[in-house]
């Protein structure tokens, strides 16, 4: 993926907020209902409830939201991987490696 990506960061107020929802949300029965799948939104993979982690399709730093519609659960490789990127220039990405 190209680290040459530019935009202007949410700011930081926004991120505070959004990270406190994220751990109101990990205790809801829709998240561990999400986990108990055992799946990666991303790559597929099955993993064990407790290797999964919530990852915001559209991240908190590029304006992301926690909400049920953002969140999916992931596991630690591609929720590194993605880092600040959006679902869009991560296909466009793989695209480009074809």
């Amino acid at each position: 993926m190209s680290e040459f990506i530019f935009f202007a960061p949410a700011p930081e107020s926004h991120q505070k907020i959004q990270r406190a929802k994220a751990q109101k949300l990990k205790q809801s029965p829709w998240w561990k209902g999400q986990k108990a799948k055992g799946q990666c939104s991303h790559c597929l993979g099955r993993f064990h409830p407790n290797e999964l982690t919530l990852d915001h399709k559209i991240p908190l730093v590029r304006g992301g939201k926690t909400d049920k519609k953002n969140c999916v659960p992931s596991c630690k490789k591609c929720n590194t991987q993605r880092k600040y990127f959006l679902p869009e220039e991560i296909a466009l990405s793989q695209l480009n490696k074809r």
